[in-house]
């Protein structure tokens, strides 16, 4: 009979309970997915530095929507909304993508033939969404004066939203029912109250117009624009001057 030398088991024992913890990290489901979606990340966006990678809280399967002219993403099994912008392997903005997307179909859904025209006819063309009594879209006509007084005019289709405020469809009515109606709109846009709105039938059906083609093309907020067939919502000022680059350029060359 063979007899083991004394301790020889005791040095192989330890041995195998490292073996068998290292064993059980390595084949931990959630350690093997979180360092392969890391080295993924790191291999697919090499231009991009990160300096910390963990699990998110939202959980499940995420699906795409639209609001107000932005695209969001919902989450049902975490319950997370999410404001974000999706980047492919090659840094193209899809979320940019759907969103143009988005506005060229409530593009076509709208009519500006009896739209409230404000600017020189051959200007740059925007489509303008907006409310009198909304403090952004003062802001956004006072921008609108400062760069036609640089020499940068456009030409604002304007469609009144009514159903926020509770005196925007008496003031857009009365802007209608003006004899000089642009000047009626800079004057409540700056702020002013007239001693007497203005009443007519014309202007009622109008604003009664414009509500329903507000509602068909979804539009939530104000400001809301239409420019370069990209829908921007709210008073963004640095895509409005880029804009204003590429459509007088445009609008130059077509002279």
């Amino acid at each position: 009979m063979r007899v083991a030398k004394p301790g020889a088991f005791a040095l192989v024992l330890p041995f195998i309970l490292v073996f068998q913890t290292a064993s059980a990290q390595q084949v931990d489901p959630l350690v093997v997915a979180a360092r392969e979606a890391e080295d993924e990340l790191r291999q697919t966006f090499t231009n991009l530095q990160f300096e910390d990678f963990g699990p998110a809280p939202v959980k499940g399967p995420i699906y795409q929507a639209s609001a107000g002219g932005r695209i969001i993403y919902f989450a049902p099994e975490s319950e997370h909304l999410l404001f974000a912008a999706v980047y492919d392997r090659n840094g193209i903005n899809i979320t940019a993508l759907a969103q143009d997307r988005s506005a060229q179909r409530k593009l076509a859904a709208i009519d500006t033939s009896k739209a409230l025209a404000i600017g020189p006819a051959d200007a740059p063309q925007v489509i303008e969404f907006t409310d009198p009594d909304c403090p952004y879209c003062r802001a956004l006509d006072r921008f609108w004066a400062a760069k036609e007084a640089e020499g940068k005019p456009v030409r604002r289709l304007i469609i009144f939203v009514s159903g926020i405020h509770p005196e925007a469809a008496a003031k857009a009515e009365h802007i209608l029912c003006s004899p000089d109606k642009e000047a009626a709109f800079k004057t409540v846009y700056a702020g002013a109250a007239p001693v007497e709105l203005r009443t007519c039938a014309e202007g009622r059906a109008r604003v009664d117009a414009d509500a329903r083609v507000v509602s068909k093309a979804g539009i939530t907020g104000t400001p809301t624009l239409i420019v370069g067939g990209k829908i921007i919502s709210g008073f963004q000022q640095a895509e409005l001057e880029e804009f204003l680059k590429t459509g007088k350029a445009l609008a130059d060359a077509a002279r």
